[in-house]
């Protein structure tokens, strides 16, 4: 499969979901085949899961997203499990910490986390860890909790250093990069990226965020993500093709309850 995947993406936003249409078939007609579709309120929970069940080649996750560990309703693992028994829910997240804004207290963020990964433990369904400004906490309940039992997941949107990299891939976790790899200031992402190994990688938009270079203050959307990935592939000296075919493997092999379009 040449194709490319958008392994994380927020269809149900508003500045995509009024053109929803228009946006899968964009990605299509730029050669991104699958799209994953984040869960970020278990409330808005609904309008992910309607997204995907809209089109073939959507898949989605259900999470609570650390910013709003401290207000949406408290989720156990029971909870969790009940709902990705969807077929079209393949992951956990997007979890984890963000020091950055700290818009919910750390200590229902770290509550929250750990809730997901026992979720992905038990559920045998990937994470979607999403971490800012909290590398080594990151690090720490990772680690912690592999002690427990095993699970799988990704770091999405990476863009920390290379010690969280090196964590995440000794605990068995894939990397994801963004369109920030393609910023002018993000030489020390691009030094991380060519570090990972390529059956480790992914790609993603983080849509509607963080378009990259050359659509860079605009809207963003699953099709630019052939940006991000000529970037990666640049970076890891081999061929758009063969990064697309290796990103997109890697992704159905991590998320393995997702199923490829026809």
């Amino acid at each position: 499969m040449s194709y490319l995947v958008d392994s994380h993406c927020h269809l149900d936003f508003p500045e995509l979901a009024g053109d929803a249409a228009g946006v899968v078939a964009r990605a299509r007609n730029a050669g991104v085949g699958h799209m994953l579709t984040i869960g970020t309120k278990i409330t808005k929970f609904d309008g992910v899961l309607a997204m995907a069940e809209r089109f073939e080649n959507v898949s989605c996750s259900v999470g609570i997203h650390p910013h709003e560990a401290g207000v949406e309703p408290a989720m156990d693992v029971e909870k969790l499990t009940t709902l990705a028994n969807h077929p079209k829910v393949v992951a956990f997240g997007e979890t984890g910490l963000d020091f950055f804004y700290e818009h919910s207290p750390r200590a229902d963020q770290e509550r929250s986390f750990r809730v997901h990964i026992a979720a992905a433990r038990e559920a045998k369904l990937p994470l979607i860890v999403h971490t800012r400004d909290a590398d080594p906490e990151t690090a720490a309940i990772l680690s912690e909790e592999m002690e427990k039992g095993p699970f799988t997941g990704v770091i999405h949107c990476f863009s920390s250093g290379p010690e969280l990299a090196a964590k995440a891939l000794e605990l068995g976790f894939y990397i994801s990069f963004s369109g920030i790899v393609t910023f002018k200031k993000a030489d020390a992402l691009r030094d991380v990226a060519k570090t990972v190994p390529l059956d480790r990688i992914l790609v993603e938009t983080d849509s509607p965020y963080l378009a990259p270079m050359p659509h860079r203050g605009k809207t963003n959307e699953p099709a630019f993500v052939t940006h991000t990935a000529a970037m990666v592939a640049g970076l890891k000296d081999v061929s758009r093709e063969t990064l697309a075919a290796q990103t997109t493997e890697n992704f159905f092999r991590l998320f393995s309850k997702a199923k490829a379009a026809a």
